[in-house]
């Protein structure tokens, strides 16, 4: 099994996201695949990077394929993974702009989904998301989390629909850390 892992918190050490992966992968296994979107950010999709984007791939040119390169790197990274864990910490109520950078970067047409006369259809099925997932003060689940139903809907879009989440939500206002509160829910992961 290949495990592919993102970290998304901003924050370079004491990350609730972080340290609830870590935990995670005690469990199931260390991952072999690395990216630190707070470390190491990818940037925002630019209108160069939508012309490249939607130029057939035999027509780019060497600026257009250098201009896609880390994209293909990023999707070559899932597709080489069978399961990816991945880091949310909840700002302001959705995604850190860094996992939306990446989300971008990974959502393309003709390579991660495609469209059909009865809607998009993800193009990675058969792979496994578990979404680590921290918040100060929004409840996961309420009419204020836009964090994770955007994940859910972001993955099953690109074909993984078998996902699942690691909550550790409202921190600011528990005395326990995050990883006493997901405790139960990492051990009921299977490997």
């Amino acid at each position: 099994m290949t495990i592919l892992r993102i970290d998304a918190s901003a924050k370079p050490s004491g990350s609730n996201t972080h340290a609830i992966l870590d935990a995670i992968e005690a469990r199931i296994g260390q991952a072999d695949i690395r990216r630190d979107l707070g470390a190491d950010a990818v940037p925002q999709i630019d209108g160069t990077w939508v012309g490249s984007n939607f130029t057939p791939a035999d027509e780019r040119s060497e600026d257009q394929k250098a201009t896609l390169a880390l994209s293909d790197e990023l999707v070559a990274e899932i597709v080489a993974a069978d399961t990816l864990l991945i880091a949310l910490p909840i700002y302001n109520f959705t995604v850190p702009g860094s996992l939306k950078a990446w989300i971008d970067l990974v959502c393309r047409a003709g390579v991660t989904f495609k469209y059909t006369e009865s809607g998009p259809v993800g193009l990675l099925e058969g792979k496994r998301a578990i979404v680590a997932v921290a918040s100060g003060g929004t409840p996961v689940g309420s009419e204020i989390d836009f964090a994770t139903p955007y994940m859910r809907h972001v993955l099953g879009f690109i074909g993984i629909t078998d996902v699942t989440f690691v909550t550790a939500d409202r921190l600011n206002m528990k005395e326990d850390d995050a990883v006493s509160l997901v405790e139960d829910q990492i051990a009921a992961l299977a490997a």
